[in-house]
């Protein structure tokens, strides 16, 4: 039984209430009327139901996709502005015990090179990536008891933190590592972490059983539980995903946002980020291996659908996608992208991107650098800002604050002072002049005069070597 409110993987995430909803989305697909009802709710910023929006994805009514669009391209603009939020992944280890069939560090893959990083690596690893200019991670690391237990991921952030190097500093570590407990999620909490994250890979229980035939991983409800228990661990903010490409992409969908709903229902508050990525080419696995691929348009839309129908939760796109798609995407909704990454264990270190440990073939392979004067090429804001987590406004706090609009007046001028950190330290001089250039024309856009005259004297305190300003 269908049950948002349950603790049970089964019931918040109904494999009848999907396939039910799957029905009468088609059956409404072209329910003119309906479909207006739909949007119009959608305009008045209190999302989408996954039938509403399962109606919606299955509506092929092109003028009715471009008025879809237009929303979610709006919605994005009313709370997120123009901010663009900059991250990299760091890549622990890929030692891993579980047998997942679209991941190449799976336990059979006998040829890939294993490696953990020893805590100089660590090391050697952050300051390439604050070298970079970076001031967020997301840390990764496979599922192995033996070489990845809870206390060196703990080991590897107090170790991230601890390393101030030049002007550079790690400001936020958000965490990707396998479903555990309870009491590991509180010891995730205590070490300062800022978003735990987990994809679910697919919510089709017996595909998910089959893509995952061995190790710990295996256990669908124990995976699907995961963001329950890490907010029972003190963890406010979480972020939800689905890996596109192994299962059906409308059942997907439906399936992600009922996750999001139940999260709502049952703690008060929904996914604080939901990432979008696609099954990609790596070492020993071939994406046209599995049948339901999904092209660029279809995955526009499931992103301008996942803006629409939850409306204050941010939205993460990786360098598994090509420049074109992520600039596509950006205005659909899109709010953190990735730079310069690598997706190898050790590989900010070489100077050329080494692919002998890489999880995922890294579409988009510029550099910082590039992706920073990219953004601001198309009037986006690229933003190293981190100081909702260091302030304490995670969880319920930060939504009560995105809801009201009362977010501009930290959002915009901590993400202009971060830009200006980074033009300052790292930037190429075309780069910086592009920039500057922009900051001088946002801080305009700051809401209030006090806060911006503020942020005006801390911009001048950046020239004159002072960091780390926040609101």
């Amino acid at each position: 039984m269908y049950d948002p409110k349950s603790l049970k993987a089964e019931e918040f995430i109904s494999h009848e209430e999907i396939l039910e909803t799957l029905d009468y989305a088609e059956r409404n697909k072209d329910n003119v009327e309906l479909i207006d009802q739909i949007i119009e709710k959608a305009r008045s910023l209190k999302g989408l139901t996954h039938r509403e929006a399962s109606v919606l994805l299955a509506c092929d009514i092109p003028e009715k996709i471009k008025e879809l669009y237009d929303l979610a391209e709006q919605i994005k603009k009313d709370f997120y502005g123009n901010r663009i939020v900059m991250f990299a992944p760091l890549y622990l280890s890929n030692y891993c015990v579980n047998g997942c069939t679209y991941c190449p560090y799976h336990l059979k893959n006998k040829h890939i090179a294993r490696k953990k990083l020893t805590q100089e690596e660590v090391r050697k690893e952050v300051i390439a990536l604050q070298d970079m200019g970076h001031k967020r991670l997301a840390i990764e690391a496979g599922e192995d008891p033996v070489n990845n237990p809870i206390e060196y991921i703990l080991e590897c952030i107090d170790t991230i933190y601890s390393i101030k190097h030049k002007n550079g500093e790690i400001r936020r570590v958000n965490v990707n590592i396998a479903a555990t407990t309870v009491e590991n999620y509180r010891k995730l909490k205590d070490a300062g972490i800022g978003t735990y994250i987990l994809f679910q890979e697919t919510y089709h229980k017996e595909s998910y059983e089959e893509l995952h035939p061995t190790g710990p991983k295996h256990d669908y409800a124990y995976h699907t539980e995961a963001m329950d228990r890490a907010m029972d661990g003190g963890i406010d903010d979480v972020g939800l995903g689905v890996l596109f490409g192994l299962e059906r992409y409308k059942y997907e969908f439906a399936g992600l946002l009922m996750h999001a709903e139940h999260l709502e229902a049952a703690k008060g508050v929904g996914p604080h980020t939901i990432s979008v990525p696609r099954i990609k080419a790596a070492d020993d696995i071939d994406p046209s291996a599995f049948a339901n691929g999904i092209d660029d348009e279809i995955f526009a839309k499931l992103c301008a659908l996942i803006r629409v129908s939850v409306p204050y939760t941010g939205m993460i796109i990786s360098t598994r996608e090509s420049q074109a798609v992520r600039e596509k995407v950006l205005r659909l909704g899109v709010s953190q992208v990735s730079g310069g990454s690598r997706t190898s264990v050790g590989g900010y270190q070489e100077e050329e991107r080494p692919t002998d440990t890489e999880q995922f073939d890294v579409s988009d392979q510029r550099s910082l650098d590039e992706v920073v004067r990219w953004l601001m090429d198309m009037g986006y804001i690229p933003s190293f800002c981190t100081a909702c987590y260091r302030e304490g406004r995670t969880g319920d706090r930060f939504m009560k604050l995105l809801k009201s609009g009362q977010i501009h007046n930290c959002c915009q001028p901590n993400a202009l002072m971060t830009l200006k950190e980074y033009l300052m330290d790292y930037a190429s001089e075309e780069t910086h002049q592009v920039g500057q250039a922009l900051i001088e024309a946002e801080l305009d856009r700051i809401p209030k005069e006090k806060v911006r005259l503020i942020c005006e004297d801390h911009l001048k305190k950046i020239e004159e070597g002072i960091r780390d300003f926040r609101f």
